[in-house]
């Protein structure tokens, strides 16, 4: 296992056996890989997790000035409290009320993500942010603008002084401040996490154990376990929404790739909805009935979908639609979504827009 310098107020780095809400106590302890989790790909030599650059990332995460009239921060439409969506809205509501095309993804466990956004088209987690505030729909500025609101700020002088050991506001250290408050954002305490970890004594009702076996034999090849997300694209058959949004092929030019969108996890549902990359359903029963009965065919629709006579879908009677929810339900990390670490600086709590 590659080992990183210890750092941080008493253990720094750790890769340990230990729950994903440690940061939720007094003590800064850093990067924490859950016991149940494959080793992240994010390269923290670049970037190493210390408490003062987490703390400049978060207050720079909910900073309003990123974006151009100073009004739209990144915790605008990424909410602690719907697992950094934006909850009830089904695409990004952005600056002048703009509207974007898209549903914003939640962020949680980005230190496992190789690329990011429903296209895969950012490679860096150091990077994504530039979309953003970037966009004329989301926060319609630019980075160097950015930084010459933050090197105007006495206080921000300090903060960057005091994060990265000598003074400078710079576009590396700014996105890894950000990077460093994303990666902390780490969900892998729910109900599913205590049971595989023996926590507890934790374990599954007896609906919730069959909507897992129903799971492993229909959803798994997609939403991979411990993630829920094999980080991969797939048409998954739905039709071309009014903005005939072509997903990965924007990215790639290749028409392969047409109607193709990363994978969410499916960790924290009840607090990320709408769902789909275009926010079209409203509840986890409509996803569900979208794959018993809904799906529509299309050249690159994923062959995994297509059974036997030819038809699109997944074979699912009530009960087992009920008891996949149930499991489902398992997902959801109440912790994560209350842990006033990752609030904004000065709240006490969170409420969902």
């Amino acid at each position: 296992m590659k080992k990183f310098l210890v750092i941080g107020l008493l253990l720094g780095l750790v890769w340990a056996c230990k729950k994903a809400d440690d940061i939720a106590g007094d003590i800064f302890v850093g990067f924490v890989r859950p016991g149940n989790f494959p080793e992240p790909v994010y390269k923290f030599e670049r970037n190493p997790i210390t408490e003062d650059v987490f703390e400049l990332g978060r207050q720079l995460f909910y900073e309003p000035r990123l974006s151009r009239n100073n009004t739209i921060a990144c915790g605008s439409c990424h909410i602690l409290s719907a697992a950094f969506t934006h909850h009830g809205h089904d695409v990004s509501h952005g600056i002048d009320d703009r509207l974007g095309i898209r549903n914003p993804m939640p962020i949680f466990n980005m230190a496992w993500q190789r690329e990011f956004f429903w296209d895969g088209g950012v490679f860096d987690l150091d990077m994504s942010p530039v979309n953003a505030i970037t966009n004329p729909v989301e926060m319609d500025e630019s980075v160097s603008n950015v930084l010459s609101k933050l090197r105007k700020d006495s206080d921000y002088q300090q903060r960057f002084k005091k994060a990265f050991g000598s003074a400078g506001i710079t576009d590396e250290r700014f996105f890894k401040a950000l990077s460093q408050f994303m990666l902390m954002a780490i969900s892998a305490n729910a109900k599913y996490d205590q049971v595989m970890r023996k926590e507890n004594g934790a374990r599954f009702t007896e609906p919730e154990k069959k909507g897992y076996v129903f799971f492993q034999a229909n959803c798994a090849r997609c939403h991979a376990e411990p993630l829920f997300t094999d980080r991969d694209y797939h048409n998954n058959g739905l039709s071309p929404n009014h903005a005939n949004d072509i997903g990965r092929d924007t990215v790639t030019l290749n028409h392969n790739d047409r109607y193709k969108f990363k994978t969410p996890s499916l960790r924290n549902l009840s607090y990320t909805g709408p769902y789909m990359h275009d926010g079209r359903f409203l509840t986890l029963d409509r996803v569900l009935e979208h794959y018993r009965t809904g799906m529509v065919d299309s050249k690159t629709v994923d062959s995994g979908f297509r059974k036997a006579d030819g038809t699109l879908g997944i074979a699912m009677t009530e009960e087992e639609k009920a008891n996949l929810l149930a499991f489902l339900r398992t997902l959801n990390d109440d912790s994560f979504v209350s842990n006033k670490k990752l609030g904004e600086p000065g709240n006490t709590g969170f409420v969902v827009n």
